[in-house]
């Protein structure tokens, strides 16, 4: 299980290699705004990531006389990623089907009394 600020750093990577503040746009796109990392956390984020080498370092350059690092997903990342997004997927689909039965006995429940 990994933290959705993981989750969300790994699936921003996974079209390409991004610098930090790239990474922070990225992850606030795809949590329409919910997630705002902030720098100290997204750096935290990507050492945990790369010391378990589910990132990696992509290449480095200077812009504007600032130094930006790229990373990217390597391919433990992705297999993680895709595994986490599974685990999701099936947690999601348990609670649906759960809150779907209790509708419908709620409804029977309802049309009985």
């Amino acid at each position: 299980m990994m933290t959705e600020a993981a989750f969300l750093v790994l699936t921003a990577l996974v079209d390409e290699p991004r610098h930090g503040y790239g990474i922070v746009r990225e992850v606030e796109t795809l949590s329409a705004g919910r997630v705002r990392l902030k720098v100290g956390t997204l750096y935290g984020v990507l050492d945990r990531l790369a010391a378990d080498e589910l990132v990696t370092l992509d290449r480095e350059e200077v812009q504007q006389g600032r130094l930006r690092r790229y990373y990217r997903l390597t391919d433990s990342g992705a297999t993680a990623l895709e595994a986490e997004a599974v685990r999701l997927a099936e947690n999601i689909r348990a609670a649906t089907d759960r809150l779907s039965a209790r509708h419908r006995r709620a409804i029977t429940a309802g049309g009985a009394a």
